[in-house]
């Protein structure tokens, strides 16, 4: 009686004080000592009844190994009993077997147990029950299942314990057959609704993914445990949700169960996002009301909970006030510190474990290595990497995958494949981390052969798979050979329903240049989500279809979707393609609203769109400062300022970027060659492209290319520029031989020019600019029979040049100008106005410029048709209805001729006002009779 009120003092009181103890007696001392788990003083016990010299029998030891199972430290004295009970003779007890079955499962030492269940002379429901939990909880889920059936074979009935069992094993295999023969099996006899057994179904019916029948046999179900509750709590969160599972909470609460550490620790899980963080917090506090903050895995789930929704600092509050911590702990507090970028953090605590010896594992180092994915913990990565070598982890599958992605994002992919040779085996992981790597740094052919290789091993790719490689083509011979051929392997695969793969193919056929498909694809999805419509926005803008692109973002704003940093920077996006400042200005509005103006990504964006639109003192208004720049900050305003015409301020950026231990990358090269080739630096612009590959180990990319082209080649040095053509390392694209030819046509450079022209229209035999540029070259050497011919040659393959165009906005309303253009509703002041500034420049030395008039007729005329070009219509007009004294913005769509640009530089002088024209390729600054490209572009 004492022992069953917990009243184990006054129970072994009594015994001592027995004048004659039995085997009775003794057996249920001991039972009692163990059912109050004093384990040490059952053992003792056990020795005082053998110095008594009475025999024990199956109870006693059975209850024995029970405590031998329950205690970890009593592990070998478990194997002395079974040695013991063989000695007696007691080995063969139905009791004494069942018990060694479970120690023996509980170890691991599954087939020992096995072995001895086949000698057993006498077997129950509950010795097969023992057999089948020690395979199952070990990860045998087929052993288990084979059992069921040997057991079913030898007529031995099912009991509810073993149904629980080889259900949860069902659950592990994932076979549906099997799992509706034994759920069929369970009905027929009646054990649906026994609570351990409803509880195991809730289960499997989650992994099978039919929720319907979970849901009915819970609310079936006449009588429910915290486990049945806890049951279909992660159903739900399995799923995805969030507020099933805790309606479900909330009404567990009202039945007056009582939640247990797991229960709490299930919903702190689901609430680990910003959106559900109140949620987390309210369980907090539950859980410290409840005495449940003791718990560990209590502890764990908060911490993980808080650092997923961005509060590091609260979560490493509770991992140093945690009372107890485990591996777990540790683990978890190191993995918060590298999602939050605080990788000095997590390297200080894996010091601090490896320093005290504490216990650590493959996911400790893992996670370790996690931390070390940027240039400035490269080294430390490398060390980490001994250590996994130097303790025999080098083998493992997790801990090898986490070094392929830091290797891979350290832009390291030598080192990533070494990784990979000494891994044993591959899973999705490996293959899906190689290809993310290959991808980030720019090696699609490389990511295509590791695809290639998972297909031929046999490994499914799934979502993950198909949106990193897709994210790896971005021109329309990729889209050809690599982009189409995947989108079919994902229709037959089915991995094309799957929304974010939809996104990717929207994207990548954006990218591409086929917009059509990109819109078919969109126009397509049933539902559209945050990502679609900012994919959306984003491949319009990217493709200059601004007004599209901002008419989507408001389209997605009344469709109900919140805003978030991407849609706003799409937004952002769709206002610098327009060069739509007043819109750009309002959205920088709503996000100082809405508090993303802290986000360091819509700070980019929002400074990208300052910098296209021409605002330079706004983008150095927001610039963070140097600390905390990333590096698409220090690329946006290198190139902010080369697009301005300020080499100087570029080089400085780039200099302070260095100092404080960024590494460039592939775009801040593009930019900082792009600055060069604005400002005519031709030997800086070699020195920067030689130092890209010597001393950053960036291998060139078209993009640099092109600039280099440029830059060689509008400062005269065409043969040059045809030579670095011939030692490329990348197939020289339209841009090459479009830039090429524009040289051609600044230096009347013929037979270079004929040569691009060629190349370029092998590429492509529409392209209109060959033909227009080629027609200029010939124009400025007056080949004026070549200027017809090629002019007759684009009617007759219907070819049409594309047209100029400049736009101004005045009062809210864009108003667009082409050449000679009179449609504009005050087209005859504009023309009044521009006859006016023709003869207010004239009286400061204006000449016309004839040499960019390029057709075959009189100085008159060509003086004439200088004159209506687009730019100067827009100018025109530009200061006639804009305010006196405000900064007159003019926008082309083509790059702004010689003679034009010297019209803008001596107006500006003449009316004293600043005058901005931005062309597809810089802004022009003009003041006082001056030009920010120093007459150079």
């Amino acid at each position: 009686m004492c022992f069953q009120h917990g009243n184990a003092v006054g129970a072994l009181y009594l015994f001592d004080r027995l004048p004659e103890r039995n085997c009775s007696s003794w057996n249920t001392a001991i039972s009692g000592c163990i059912r109050v788990s004093l384990f040490a003083k059952a053992v003792e016990l056990f020795g005082r009844m053998r110095d008594d010299g009475v025999m024990p029998n199956g109870f006693v030891l059975a209850s024995l190994l029970t405590a031998c199972n329950r205690w970890t430290n009593m592990v070998t004295r478990g194997f002395e009993i079974h040695g013991f009970a063989l000695k007696l003779g007691l080995a063969t007890n139905l009791y004494v077997g069942t018990s060694l079955l479970h120690m023996y499962g509980s170890r691991g030492m599954v087939f020992d147990a096995r072995r001895f269940f086949r000698d057993m002379p006498e077997r129950n429901v509950v010795s097969w029950t023992a057999l089948m939990v020690g395979f199952s909880a070990n990860g045998y889920p087929e052993e288990a299942m084979r059992a069921y059936h040997e057991m079913r074979l030898e007529g031995v009935a099912c009991n509810q314990n073993s149904f629980a069992t080889v259900i949860s094993s069902c659950g592990l295999l994932k076979d549906k057959k099997v799992s509706l023969q034994v759920i069929g099996h369970a009905v027929v006899c009646g054990f649906e609704t026994e609570v351990s057994v409803a509880n195991a179904l809730i289960t499997l019916f989650g992994n099978l993914g039919r929720i319907e029948d979970a849901e009915n046999l819970f609310h079936r179900m006449t009588e429910r445990d915290t486990i049945s509750w806890n049951s279909m709590i992660t159903l739900y969160l399995h799923e995805g949700a969030c507020e099933e599972p805790l309606q479900l909470f909330s009404d567990m609460r009202h039945h007056e169960l009582v939640p247990d550490a797991t229960t709490v620790s299930s919903l702190i899980s689901a609430c680990a996002c910003l959106e559900h963080l109140n949620w987390g917090r309210g369980l907090h506090a539950l859980s410290i009301r409840n005495g449940l903050s003791l718990f560990v895995s209590v502890n764990n789930t908060l911490i993980n909970m808080y650092s997923m929704s961005g509060k590091h600092k609260a979560a490493e509050l509770l991992f140093c006030h945690m009372p107890q911590r485990d591996l777990i702990s540790w683990n978890t507090m190191i993995s918060a510190y590298a999602q939050g970028g605080l990788s000095f953090d997590a390297l200080r605590l894996l010091s601090y474990l490896l320093r005290e010896n504490k216990e650590t594992n493959h996911v400790t180092f893992a996670t370790a290595v996690a931390a070390c994915t940027s240039p400035e913990s490269f080294l430390v990565g490398k060390m980490i990497h001994a250590l996994i070598i130097l303790l025999g982890l080098k083998e493992n599958l997790v801990v090898g995958n986490a070094l392929i992605a830091m290797y891979s994002k350290c832009k390291a992919m030598r080192e990533a494949l070494w990784v990979l040779q000494a891994m044993p085996n591959y899973d999705l992981i490996t293959y899906n981390t190689l290809i993310g790597g290959h991808v980030e740094n720019e090696e699609q052919r490389e990511a295509m052969q590791v695809f290639n290789q998972m297909r031929k091993a046999g490994v499914r790719a799934n979502y993950i798979t198909i949106v990193n490689i897709l994210g790896a083509f971005s021109d329309p011979h990729d889209l050809m050979k690599y982009g189409k051929p995947l989108h079919a392997h994902a229709l037959s695969t089915g991995l094309e329903s799957d929304e974010f793969v939809k996104n990717s193919l929207l994207t990548v056929y954006a990218k591409c240049g086929d917009l059509d498909s990109s819109i078919y694809i969109f126009d397509g999805l049933e539902s559209k989500t945050a990502v679609s419509w900012n994919a959306m926005i984003a491949s319009k803008a990217h493709h200059g279809q601004g007004e599209d692109a901002f008419k989507l973002f408001m389209e997605m704003r009344h469709a109900g979707n919140e805003l978030d940093q991407f849609n706003l920077s799409g937004g952002l996006a769709a206002s610098a393609s327009l060069a739509s400042v007043e819109e750009g200005q309002q959205l920088h509005a709503l996000i100082i609203k809405l508090g993303f103006d802290s986000n360091l990504h819509v700070i980019n964006a929002t400074m990208d769109m300052y910098g296209k639109c021409g605002k330079m003192d706004d983008v150095l208004k927001i610039i963070p400062v140097p600390m905390k720049r990333s590096q698409q900050s220090w690329n946006i305003i290198i190139s902010v300022y080369a697009r301005h015409g300020c080499f100087d301020k570029a080089e400085d950026t780039f200099r302070e970027m260095l100092e404080i231990g960024c590494r460039p990358d592939y775009v801040t090269f593009v930019s900082l060659l792009s600055a060069c080739n604005h400002a005519g630096l031709v030997d800086k612009g070699l020195a920067y492209y030689k130092s890209m590959t010597s001393e950053y180990g960036i291998s060139p990319g078209a993009e640099h290319c092109v600039c280099m082209v440029d830059l060689l080649g509008r400062s005269g040095r065409l043969i040059e520029a045809v030579q670095f053509i011939e030692d490329m390392t990348v197939a020289p694209n339209d841009l090459i031989w479009r830039s090429l030819l524009s040289s051609s046509r600044i230096h009347r450079n013929l037979d270079i020019g004929s040569k691009a022209a060629e190349r370029l229209l092998e590429l492509d035999p529409l392209d209109d600019s060959a033909y227009v540029l080629l027609s200029n070259v010939c124009a400025t050497n007056g080949k004026w029979e070549d200027v017809d011919r090629l002019r007759r040659k684009m009617e007759s393959i219907n070819l049409k040049k594309r047209p100029a165009c400049s736009w101004i906005k005045v009062k809210n309303q864009v108003s667009a100008f082409g050449i000679g253009d009179r449609t504009h509703p005050q087209a005859n002041q504009i023309h009044a106005k521009l006859d006016e500034i023709l003869q207010l420049i004239k009286k400061l030395g204006y000449v016309a410029d004839t040499s960019f008039a390029l057709h075959d007729t009189d100085e008159e005329q060509k003086e004439h048709n200088l004159w209506n070009h687009s730019e100067k219509l827009a100018l025109a007009f530009g200061l006639m209805d804009l305010p006196q004294g405000s900064t007159v913005r003019v926008f082309k769509n083509l790059r702004v001729c010689g003679d034009c640009h010297l019209v803008y530089k001596l107006v500006s002088r003449a009316v004293g006002r600043e005058i901005v024209l931005r062309d597809p390729y810089r802004f022009h600054h003009f003041r006082d009779g001056e030009c920010s490209c120093s007459d150079y572009w």
